[in-house]
């Protein structure tokens, strides 16, 4: 089958690379230059199937409202004209019950543990490299009260088989030493040994070369102009290179792909939550993470990538912009300089923000759309590479007609019509 994949994100090139593997004739177009250049290009690099869980929850209107007063808050919104912005909020706050919640959860945590899987069979057969650490995930509670909480995560955990300590302080320095210079600061910490780190960019580049390796074809610089549709069908794409056509497709635009969809006359809950980065080069590796650590006061990841610390956070709700704002970078700095004072060089760092696709309940959309031969792999959110491998298998298996090794009934578009 010959299948046009649109968006080489680290979502379109794996689903490109799956779907390649299973037999198909893949071509991927991308507006950018090459692959990896937006959302996926600097990310917090975490890949935590422990941490699955959707933003929606039942302490969340309340929580808002005090992370908006908060200097280093990790919740900006600002209001736009676009309606679909306020119709995203209030699906979102539907969704903050306790049932739906585990609901929610419960369908983001099997796909996330799989996709682990996955790429771990990836790494293996490929000899992949991208900075990887596998020594999991520290969740860093500044206060008693925030440690005191953790019940229900762990309950979650215990149930879906997820391996996890509860630390004290000094088992937080045990497996994370820089830790040592902020003693005082934190009260404990939740670890999740089976998480890992990356660097989503630089495995996103690789997989590219290894795609074409085995026949993958990508046409960079194309920007798509239109979408053909007729007789429940796609018939084609119009770009500004002319018209592609296939027998398949799949939308892995991120968080443009909801805008194409409603050209389509299928609406998808999907809006993009900008987050930024920080990368710095370490400067003292004694005083530097080894893995991953999340400020869970500030709702910021700071992870090693080889000889650079990556600090990811904030969720902006803004509309489509890019816009860079210095308060935002500060939120930043402030995180990883009063936990790991010493560690980075700040005078080199770089400053970058992307759009994470969101949907309003939490877990991703892979599946076929209303037309028969269009598949969608996106909504991912923060979680898009952590799940990227997983969510890329599934589909390719569903294009495919096998049934894939983990349930995703509940992952298709088709749950928000139900």
């Amino acid at each position: 089958m010959k299948i046009l994949v649109l968006g080489s994100g680290v979502i379109g090139v794996t689903t490109a690379f799956f779907l390649s593997e299973a037999g198909h004739e893949v071509t991927v177009i991308d507006r950018q230059d090459g692959p990896a250049l937006e959302t996926s290009f600097a990310n917090a690099g975490e890949v935590s199937p422990g941490y699955s869980s959707p933003w929606a929850g039942p302490d969340i209107p309340f929580k808002a409202l005090k992370w908006l007063m908060m200097k280093h808050g990790p919740l900006v919104l600002k209001p736009t004209l676009d309606p679909h912005m306020y119709v995203w909020l209030l699906k979102m706050l539907r969704n903050c019950t306790s049932a739906r919640y585990a609901l929610n959860k419960s369908r983001m945590v099997p796909i996330a543990e799989y996709s682990r899987d996955v790429m771990k069979d990836l790494r293996s057969r490929t000899n992949i490299s991208y900075d990887q650490r596998m020594q999991g995930t520290l969740q860093l509670f500044r206060t008693q009260k925030q440690l005191d909480g953790i019940g229900g995560d762990v309950s979650v955990l215990k149930k879906t088989g997820v391996a996890y300590e509860v630390l004290d302080p000094e088992g937080c320095i045990a497996v994370e030493p820089g830790l040592a210079n902020s003693r005082g600061k934190f009260s404990g910490g939740l670890r999740l040994p089976g998480d890992e780190t990356g660097d989503c960019y630089m495995f996103t580049q690789q997989l590219e070369e290894i795609a074409k390796a085995a026949g993958v074809t990508f046409e960079y610089g194309v920007t798509i102009t239109g979408i053909e549709a007729s007789g429940g069908k796609i018939t084609g794409v119009m770009t500004d290179a002319g018209r592609r056509s296939a027998d398949s497709y799949v939308m892995a635009l991120g968080s443009y792909s909801p805008i194409w969809m409603r050209k389509l006359g299928q609406s998808i809950p999907v809006y993009p939550v900008k987050g930024y980065s920080i990368t710095v080069p370490i400067k003292d590796a004694s005083r530097a993470p080894e893995s991953t650590i999340m400020d869970d006061t500030y709702k910021i990841a700071i992870t090693r990538l080889g000889d650079r610390i990556r600090v990811g956070g904030t969720a902006e709700i803004s509309g489509y912009n890019l816009d860079l704002h210095d308060a935002r970078r500060d939120t930043l700095v402030n995180s990883v300089s009063d936990l790991f004072p010493g560690a980075g060089d700040f005078d080199q760092m770089t400053f970058w923000a992307g759009q994470r696709p969101m949907t309003p309940d939490g877990p991703p959309i892979i599946g076929m759309s209303k037309y028969s031969n269009l598949y969608l792999n996106t909504g991912h959110g923060t979680l898009g590479w952590t799940m990227a491998c997983g969510s890329a298998r599934v589909l390719a298996d569903l294009m495919s007609g096998r049934k894939p090794d983990v349930d995703a009934s509940a992952l298709g578009p088709q749950r928000y019509t139900a």
